[in-house]
């Protein structure tokens, strides 16, 4: 069976300007202009092809994961992405003093910058990707609009004009009628993405928007769509080569999502039959066959439950490409480079066969507790679910790696394959459960309860599930009981003994620790106001904990991985606890527990922040003032917006009072904990 041709669904007459752009030829060194999980990603595929890869860096990554596993990396600059992965001019010089040949984007950055491309063209490199046009041409979320109206393919009604002005989009939200969704035109992940449901909410949305469209992408032209209440999202993976021949690999259902954001990705879409999943496949490929497309890109659609409309291409490799990858057996990475060498693609359409059901969870550097603020610092311990049939982990970071503002904060990906999708959802909440991350603040238990909802599990969400659900999702309510106190105890003796060895002496020297007699030793815990006194027994015969009027007996012993076989009272657990100073974490068969360590020796070093202070919560860049000195601010009030990891945070009145003062302006760059303003609360 041939191939699906392209040709027959292009547009007349634009394949010959398209090809003319394009190179494509065998290559021996390729660059992968990116950084974290996707750099790693590219780096594994490249090295099991032969090739040799070369990473770039900022001063920011010098000692990241994916500069250590390229054969060769070029730092290109300084910490903020402008000046480092967002500069064409340091990738290309990279390329030319490393030797390279090829360039990989990636995804994000400058995966779908047509500037990008054809820079690479002009400078003879291979660009592992579509060509300048066809980004130019579905790269643009309202350039793509008007394409896919020619071809027929079905839209959202919408605005998608060049005229930016305020009457413009006003007039045109009018006619679309509310709610609307206001979007960047350049955008993707969430960027630049305003929900609005009244016409006293779309100006500060438009504004909101263009001004982190303008950060995220450097363009803050802006489209409107009619917003389709409770949707589904459900995307098509396509790859084109250039022989005019064009598949898609089956869909992929991206619903759960977080202000836009996808969270949770599964591969095939549990809501389409076979009629509809042939008819959404054979509209990607109508879609993609608009312009001859050539490499990895994904058509993205939106679905009320009756119909499916078009909403945008992304010209890329995508985030969530691993779930395809699992379904169907193919390297899309793979794939991308035989694409970049000039091959013909390796199967047919019929060929490709759709095998059992992937889903996969984006594990981020952010508080689910506090609106999800993103989270940054060195990561203390870096620990993965064992590596069992089925399982696959992308990750861009380990032990030790620093987690820094300036990025995206996925750290990495957990996905599992399994026959059926209750298997696999199975699969995917324990790799999460074993999953532990520490030195910053992780989504891990909020993916870990999200993915095993009763509701997620019977396909009844829709893109505001995380929304409506969010206080049962990030609400930990777990008791703490014998089994965490001990386990508690088990960590703080490991982590001493292990301080102990490292100074090569032994651990029964310390004080308190002797080998014949009996001791005893007095632990402490807290959690909020709750307090635990523990009482460890120990010597000669069995240990012994005593927790209130109970009496139980206690052995511990450090596994080969890292984990702790803690044995109470006859019944033995494999449990993991972690120590940083005086915060414990320990995770049990019940859960994952933070507990706060009153030792009588060490010290207690809680300290109290001033309430009337507003302080930045991370380093990141003040993009707007929000209130006046001298205001009178009702609790929760807007004071000042920060960008932090290419997101805003909006900081807000911790309680009513008089904003006494501002001390920070736009363009400040701020670091964590900075005095921003200070409120004087209401008598």
């Amino acid at each position: 069976m041939r191939l699906s041709s392209r040709r027959a669904l292009a547009c007349s007459g634009c394949e010959a300007t398209i090809m003319a752009n394009a190179i494509y030829r065998r290559f021996r060194t390729l660059l992968i202009a990116n950084r974290g999980e996707i750099a790693c990603r590219v780096i594994r595929t490249a090295r099991a092809m032969g090739l040799r890869t070369v990473a770039v860096y900022s001063e920011a990554d010098a000692d990241a994961l994916h500069v250590a596993e390229a054969d060769e990396a070029v730092l290109i600059g300084p910490a903020r992405a402008s000046d480092s992965y967002l500069s064409i001019p340091r990738i290309l010089a990279a390329a030319k003093s490393s030797g390279a040949e090829a360039i990989h984007p990636g995804y994000g950055f400058l995966s779908e910058s047509a500037e990008f491309a054809q820079a690479c063209a002009d400078a003879g490199l291979v660009f592992v990707g579509p060509t300048a046009d066809m980004i130019t041409a579905m790269g643009s979320k309202s350039g793509s609009k008007a394409l896919m109206e020619k071809a027929g393919v079905p839209l959202v009604p919408g605005y998608h004009g060049d005229a930016q002005d305020d009457a413009t989009l006003s007039n045109a939200t009018n006619k679309i009628g509310y709610p609307v969704l206001v979007k960047a035109s350049a955008g993707g992940g969430g960027r630049g993405m305003r929900v609005v449901r009244s016409a006293d909410e779309l100006a500060p949305a438009i504004v909101s928007a263009k001004r982190e469209a303008k950060a995220a992408f450097g363009d803050d032209r802006m489209l409107i769509e009619k917003y389709v209440d409770n949707p589904r999202h459900i995307e098509v993976q396509v790859i084109g080569d250039s022989h005019g021949n064009l598949l898609s690999l089956f869909e992929r259902e991206c619903t759960l999502q977080r202000r836009h954001q996808k969270v949770i990705e599964e591969a095939p879409s549990p809501t389409l039959n076979d009629s509809q999943r042939e008819a959404v496949c054979t509209a990607a490929r109508k879609a993609a066959g608009a312009v001859n497309y050539v490499g990895a890109g994904t058509i993205e659609f939106v679905s009320d439950g009756k119909d499916v409309f078009f909403i945008e291409m992304n010209t890329r490799l995508q985030v969530e490409h691993p779930v395809t990858e699992l379904i169907t057996g193919v390297d899309l990475v793979e794939w991308q480079l035989r694409v970049a060498f000039g091959e013909t693609l390796p199967l047919t359409q019929g060929q490709i066969k759709l095998n059992g059901h992937a889903i996969e969870a984006r594990v981020y550097a952010e508080n689910p507790d506090k609106n999800f603020m993103p989270s940054v610092g060195r990561i203390s311990a870096w620990r993965m679910a064992s590596d069992i049939g089925g399982l696959r982990i992308d990750a861009g970071y380990r032990a030790g790696d620093m987690v820094s503002p300036n990025y995206d904060a996925m750290l990495a990906k957990v996905i599992t394959w399994a026959p059926t999708r209750a298997t696999a959802i199975d699969a995917l909440g324990r790799a999460l459960d074993e999953t532990d991350i520490r030195g910053i603040v992780t989504n891990t238990a909020f993916l870990s309860k999200l993915v095993t909802h009763p509701d997620v599990r019977a396909n009844k969400v829709t893109t505001g599930f995380i929304e409506r659900e969010l206080s049962a999702l990030t609400t930990s309510d777990s008791a703490i009981g014998d089994l965490e106190l001990a386990a508690a105890i088990a960590a703080i003796i490991a982590s001493e003994q292990a301080a102990e060895q490292s100074k090569e002496r032994s651990p029964w020297q310390t004080a308190g620790w002797m080998p014949v007699g009996r001791r005893s030793r007095l632990f402490k815990f807290k959690r909020g106001q709750d307090e635990w006194p523990v009482m460890l027994r120990y010597g000669s015969g069995a240990s012994l904990i005593t927790i209130g009027d109970r009496e139980l007996v206690y052995s511990a012993t450090p596994a080969s991985d890292g984990a702790i076989d803690l044995t109470l009272d006859g019944v033995r657990s494999r449990i993991t606890g972690i120590v940083e100073g005086h915060e414990l974490y320990v995770r049990t068969r019940n859960g994952r527990f933070d507990l706060h360590w009153v030792d009588p020796f060490g010290g207690d070093d809680e300290e109290a922040d001033g309430e009337d202070k507003i302080v930045a919560p991370l380093p990141g860049t003040v993009v707007a003032l929000l209130a006046e000195e001298g205001a009178t601010l009702e609790k929760g009030a807007a004071i000042l917006t920060l960008e932090v990891m290419k997101m805003e945070q909006t900081l807000r009145a911790p309680f009513a009072g008089v904003l006494k003062q501002i001390k920070c302006k736009v363009g400040d760059v701020v670091g964590e904990g900075a005095e921003l303003a200070e409120i004087e609360p209401s008598a």
